[in-house]
């Protein structure tokens, strides 16, 4: 029987592995992820961004805790009274993901690089290309497992056991690629943002047990692509109000997320940049028996002082594992530094 539990334990991680991809709420506050093609999207020249989930910690005894923080900066490329604006960019993105009581942990360091291509004289359209390389290595504790034949007959779990495990840990490399296209008409304040991206294309091998066999072909339990869509945009609705309405499409095998609202931008200060976001966000899920379900609804605040970003959201799931306790929560820093420019090429949050 235990060593029937620890195979169903393993597997269920395996399944893990293949399920649960990064993702965070605040989707535009981690770009890296979200999109290669959006590093060093952004107004400035270099921008230091981190952001931390902590998901359903009351529901669960060891819950979710992701954290990522990036740097990515970008220069302009030609002579200073180029006609065409174009930039490059390169960044460096680390990620952790830890729940259970394993420990079954993923960590991930990438290194991506962005070029944005100006589509006309006045620089108001843009379609950026972007490449992310990384290397994840996946990880287990199993010293938080307890078998049969470690049971000493009086005291409790103190002997050594016989049973044959694999590895604890294991790296693999992982690659992502993207595109994104912004518009920032002259005649209006209002801006478009288009994007796409593929992550994990060459579908790395993610199981504890056998991860390639003689033949050099992979076996099933790969981590699958995932295609992505994202859209959004900047719509003035007043001198210091504007909506900022976005939605995003995720398929990773059976697996479809579907995220759509929109935020409320005001600035407060006519003179300095100081503006609150307010927003709202609803997320539904397609699984592999083909059913369309209400996930969770989102709300968020954020804060700009000039170049200093602090984003808060907060998530109501309606999962079932997390009918308990149905927080999940979020916390984004990001600083832009010599916030010199005012070109546009991604949302901030």
């Amino acid at each position: 029987m235990q060593k029937i539990l620890t195979l169903f334990v393993l597997t269920l991680l395996s399944f893990q592995a293949i399920g649960q991809d990064n993702y965070f709420s605040q989707s535009y506050a981690s770009p890296l992820l979200l999109n290669p093609s959006l590093t060093g999207a952004f107004e400035g020249r270099y921008r230091v961004s981190s952001i931390y989930r902590d998901q359903w910690s009351g529901a669960l005894t060891n819950p979710y805790k992701t954290f990522s923080t990036a740097f990515d900066i970008k220069w302009g490329l030609g002579h200073s009274t180029a006609r065409y604006k174009d930039q490059a960019a390169v960044g460096l993105l680390f990620y952790n993901d830890k729940a259970g009581a394993l420990d079954f942990s993923t960590s991930q360091i990438s290194v991506s690089a962005a070029y944005h291509k100006a589509l006309d004289i006045r620089n108001t359209q843009y379609l950026s290309a972007g490449l992310q390389v990384g290397i994840a290595q996946k990880n287990v504790n199993f010293g938080n497992m307890n078998f049969e034949d470690q049971f000493n007959g009086a005291t409790g779990y103190t002997e050594p056991t016989a049973e044959n495990l694999p590895e604890n840990n294991f790296a693999y490399f992982d690659y992502s690629l993207g595109l994104n296209y912004s518009l920032s008409p002259e005649y209006t304040r209002a801006k478009l943002f288009v994007g796409a991206a593929m992550h994990h294309f060459l579908s790395p091998s993610v199981s504890f047990f056998a991860r390639s066999d003689d033949t050099g072909l992979q076996p099933e339990n790969t981590l699958k692509k995932r295609y992505s869509l994202q859209i959004s945009g900047f719509v003035p609705i007043a001198d210091r109000a504007a909506l900022l309405p976005r939605g995003s499409i995720d398929q990773q095998g059976d697996h479809r997320k579907i995220d759509a609202g929109t935020n409320l931008r005001i600035n407060t200060s006519s003179y300095k940049n100081v503006a609150v976001h307010v927003g709202g966000y609803a997320r539904s899920v397609t699984d592999f028996d083909n059913a369309q379900r209400l996930d969770a609804v989102v709300a968020m605040f954020g804060v700009e002082f000039n170049n200093v970003l602090i984003g808060v959201s907060y998530d109501i799931n309606f999962d079932k594992i997390a009918r308990s306790d149905r927080r999940s929560f979020e916390l984004s820093v990001a600083y832009l530094g010599e916030y010199e420019d005012d070109i546009v090429l991604c949302p901030k949050f």
